[in-house]
């Protein structure tokens, strides 16, 4: 399918909870980080509203609106306290 990328997805803390898995090969047609999560939130009944989550691609925090790639890793970041 045109516009299709294989993508690496990570999920952290309570978004590994709710789907059970650590990280996911996905295809998908998603520009964005933002686009990605609309889908892996609706492909796995995510609560948890976008802006309450980071984003990370490529192991860099990243803005919503970075462009995703063919072989990108991302991963979606709960809010966590430091020490």
């Amino acid at each position: 399918m045109a516009g299709q990328k294989s993508v690496r997805v990570e999920y952290f803390a309570a978004l590994r909870e709710a789907t059970g898995v650590r990280e996911e090969a996905i295809r998908s047609a998603a520009e964005t980080a933002a686009d990605l999560y609309a889908e892996v939130a609706a492909a796995h009944g995510f609560r948890f509203d976008r802006s309450s989550l980071g984003v990370a691609v490529n192991d860099a925090i990243a803005p919503w609106t970075t462009r995703l790639r063919d072989g990108d890793r991302v991963a979606f970041l709960t809010p966590f306290a430091g020490g």
